[in-house]
């Protein structure tokens, strides 16, 4: 099946004009916004000419969202996998967050540096994110001095703190983007949604009216910071998927074509780590649907608060290899269902805990899930699958999700809990109603020597999840890929 290639070829675009309430009442049916994550952008050489200048005589009409480079928000806040404390912890802890604010400075200086050769003005660049450090190291100094004076809420200044550490890392790289494209020679603006040194409250959504209204795309090449300041905090509402959020919230003000994704890989039918890359092909076509089963299981082609806005509003997504230029990248609309029945990727996560309830007063009782459920949320817990009989509810968390406190929660109300760390794989696709797949999966794994622990599938039939024992995770996905999608490659 082919992909289909955007069009490039409608009317010329008029900006986008707001009415009294602030929604677009025009829009402009040739923008395509575009969202580039935080490792592509630390290859901007390769990003300038496979993405923003790949077509010299179409380069308007964009509008990029860019993170910050690969790291920086990590340095800043936590790693986003391990949990390793970046400055914001330090800040929390009363630590010296001012060497380490110093020490970012440093490497970010020696970032600039590396684009020096690609335009950037290194003079510039160094002046502009050192005059933003030192602003944002002063304004720590306050918040500690507020803190330490006792007579303020200190939730709502550790968020602020937050907030403010996480716009630096995407002000940098929006800056020396725009920067770049100047200096080549092209019509390029740095479009600062972080909100610096602005008095005014605006939510997130009067943000980016306030500063698009003023701005044409069809002259300019807009470079947009993925971090947008709002009252309701960005941070405190989405965490660490605020730069996908913010690229939602331009798209659908702007009521662009087409919101497009660029990574630095393909959404394949496996994990090339795990199958093999010569073993796994590209997803030419799929749906939100199918976005929200692997954003569930923590394989986020984009983050579901980011998707959801999209989805409604009838724009589509474009994932690209922004490394595979020539490669159309997978389409994800509303509507779309795939006209033959097929796995499309399989995927999974071995960072998940199943804990199992057993009580021999659930049998009949209506209602006795609902316990748990107050308990989970309680404690801000989503489950990523439930397995029911009798007597018994099996839940598939997070690992981060599974603590004491909540266990034991559980515990001083049910006979029997019990947490053991497992996998779970699952078989996703838009149309995977075929008769006999279930059997065709269960042999696979059986035939791998894998004891399934845990089977669901809704009779919608996109997703079917198999919990297993951690140390199958590897083998059960290899056995699921070679079953259900190694002789159903697509050609895009």
């Amino acid at each position: 099946m082919l992909c289909p290639q955007s069009n490039n070829e409608s009317s010329a675009p008029s900006p986008a004009v707001w009415s009294e309430s602030g929604e677009t009442i025009m829009s402009n049916n040739k923008l395509r916004v575009e969202k580039i994550g935080g490792t592509t952008m630390s290859r901007f050489g390769e990003v300038l000419q496979n993405v923003i200048l790949k077509d010299k005589n179409d380069i308007y009409n964009r509008i990029y969202v860019v993170s910050a480079y690969a790291g920086i928000t990590n340095e800043l806040l936590e790693h986003k996998k391990t949990g390793q404390p970046g400055i914001y912890q330090t800040f929390v802890q009363n630590k010296a967050y001012e060497p380490a604010m110093l020490n970012l400075q440093h490497k970010l200086c020696k970032l600039n540096h590396s684009f020096q050769d690609i335009g950037l003005d290194i003079d510039k660049a160094d002046e502009f994110i050192c005059d933003r450090i030192a602003f944002s190291v002063n304004i720590l100094k306050s918040m500690d001095n507020v803190l330490g004076s006792g007579y303020v809420n200190k939730t709502e200044v550790l968020l602020a703190a937050r907030e403010l550490l996480a716009s630096i890392g995407e002000m940098h790289s929006a800056f020396n983007s725009a920067n770049i494209l100047q200096n080549l020679g092209y019509n390029a603006t740095f479009v600062d949604l972080s909100g610096w040194q602005d008095r005014k409250e605006r939510t997130i959504d009067e943000r980016i009216k306030y500063t698009f209204e003023n701005l044409d795309p069809a002259k300019t090449i807009c470079v947009a910071t993925g971090y947008t300041k709002g009252t309701e905090g960005i941070m405190r509402e989405f965490d660490r998927g605020y730069s996908e959020v913010t690229f939602s919230k331009i798209a659908v003000q702007l009521k662009a074509a087409e919101a497009v994704i660029h990574k630095e890989y393909h959404l394949c039918s496996g994990d090339p780590l795990i199958m093999g890359e010569e073993n796994v092909h590209p997803v030419c076509n799929t749906n939100f649907d199918v976005a929200d089963q692997l954003a569930d299981v923590g394989m986020e082609a984009i983050h579901p608060k980011a998707s959801k806005p999209l989805e409604i509003a009838g724009i589509a997504i474009r994932v690209m290899n922004a490394f595979d230029p020539s490669h159309s990248g997978t389409l994800m609309t509303k509507d779309y269902i795939c006209p033959i029945s097929k796995t499309e990727v399989i995927t999974g996560s071995q960072n998940v805990t199943c804990v199992e309830i057993h009580d021999t007063k659930m049998v009949g009782e209506v209602g006795f899930d609902l316990r748990i459920m107050k308990v989970l949320e309680k404690h801000r817990v989503s489950y990523i699958n439930k397995a029911t009989n009798a007597n018994t509810i099996d839940i598939v968390i997070y690992d981060k999700d599974c603590s004491d406190s909540l266990l034991g929660d559980l515990r001083q109300q049910f006979e029997r809990v019990t947490a053991q760390e497992v996998a779970i794989v699952c078989a996703i696709g838009s149309n995977i109603a075929k008769p006999g797949i279930l059997a065709k999966a269960t042999k696979a794994l059986a035939d791998a020597n894998i004891n399934i622990l845990t089977v669901s599938q809704t009779s919608r039939q996109t997703n079917m999840q198999f919990t297993v024992h951690r140390d199958h995770f590897v083998l059960a996905q290899r056995a699921l890929h070679e079953a259900l999608c190694s002789n159903d490659p697509e050609s895009c």
